[in-house]
């Protein structure tokens, strides 16, 4: 870093930085951050600018560089993706969401980290513990699978995958797309599978075949296995494989389950079953599966899949949205403006 870059922060301290995610409307202060996308667009009336989004461990922070500005050129040519920077700005609340007026900004060198800084402070990070909610997902396999041939089959697929299993995000975007957002997502749809498989094995107990509560506690477990394939981790979060963008991970979950059925045999009907689970998870061609669910095993895991998902999706809205009004905007992963309260009958 250059001295020149040094002395656009002089006087500032370690002391004086406030986080990115606590910066309230209209106030200033220096953050780190990373820059997690920057793109090209032009206006209706065909001007160029550039969409940029800088993150920390709090908040993501999307808005326009327009080219007749002072960070054009600098956004241009100099900003990269997934590196940290350094910047003084003022955070406002916008009906357009929030944005950043950038007074300094310059990329992190040795003397931040000298300071304090640490990567850690600019990456998403999970709800739960990661270690906490594996163990949990065992502990559900071992007392809801008295299969044992299933029970050992799942459990090996665990252990096998474990490590990356304990990082991965569910999704690129839209729900669960943060470091273990896949475990918080799948522990989520397991217990959801549990409970209705207990709920629905009540309800029909002369269910022919009988309801395998064991085979949607598996489901709920593995039905999103291929996305240890499909999606890599990168500094500015998930991104899809070369294999996840064109193959993706309901054929790649298939692929693994079939593979470990050749070191950890299953019987022929729980092994199309099981697949049976991953293939239909999604329900829809549209949203990647090939066939609907037509078991009651695999309906109840596509349920269990979706609710997780949406209400996730939903949540996330909610507490993000930064318009007034009973009703949020519909700029958020469901599309749709959410109601918060407030308004009189």
């Amino acid at each position: 870093m250059s001295d020149s870059q040094t002395s656009l922060f002089t006087g500032s301290s370690s002391s004086s930085l406030v986080p990115l995610a606590d910066l309230t409307h209209g106030q200033e202060s220096d953050f780190y951050a990373l820059l997690v996308s920057k793109e090209e667009l032009t206006t209706k009336d065909g001007k160029p600018y550039f969409r940029v989004s800088f993150r920390d461990a709090g908040r993501e922070v999307s808005f326009p560089i327009w080219g007749d500005t002072t960070w054009a050129t600098a956004c241009r040519e100099q900003w990269a993706l997934g590196e940290f920077y350094k910047l003084r700005a003022q955070y406002r609340d916008t009906n357009y969401g929030p944005q950043l007026e950038i007074r300094k900004i310059r990329p992190v060198g040795d003397d931040d980290f000298a300071e304090g800084f640490d990567p850690a402070m600019c990456l998403p990070r999970p709800r739960f513990d990661p270690e906490e909610m594996f163990d949990e997902m065992v502990t559900l396999v071992k007392d809801g699978i008295a299969d044992e041939q299933l029970l050992a089959f799942v459990l090996a697929i665990l252990a096998k995958y474990r490590e990356v299993l304990l990082t991965i995000p569910a999704a690129k975007h839209n729900h669960h797309a943060q470091v273990g957002g896949f475990l918080e997502h799948v522990l989520s749809v397991s217990k959801t599978c549990a409970y209705l498989a207990e709920k629905y094995d009540q309800l029909y107990p002369d269910m022919q075949p009988p309801l395998d509560k064991g085979l949607v506690i598996a489901g709920g477990i593995l039905h999103d296995i291929g996305k240890i394939r499909e999606l890599r981790e990168t500094p500015t979060g998930a991104e899809y494989t070369a294999a996840g963008t064109l193959i993706g991970h309901i054929l790649q979950g298939r692929d693994i389950i079939r593979e470990m059925a050749a070191e950890q045999p299953l019987n022929d009907e729980t092994l199309l079953r099981l697949e049976h689970i991953v293939v239909a998870h999604q329900r829809l061609p549209e949203w990647g599966s090939p066939k609907p669910p037509m078991t009651p095993e695999a309906l109840i895991v596509h349920h269990a899949d979706d609710l997780d998902a949406k209400l996730q999706m939903m949540y996330s809205a909610l507490a993000e949205d930064c318009t007034e009004g009973p009703f949020t905007s519909s700029r958020n992963p469901t599309r749709e403006r959410i109601y918060r309260g407030g308004e009189a009958p």
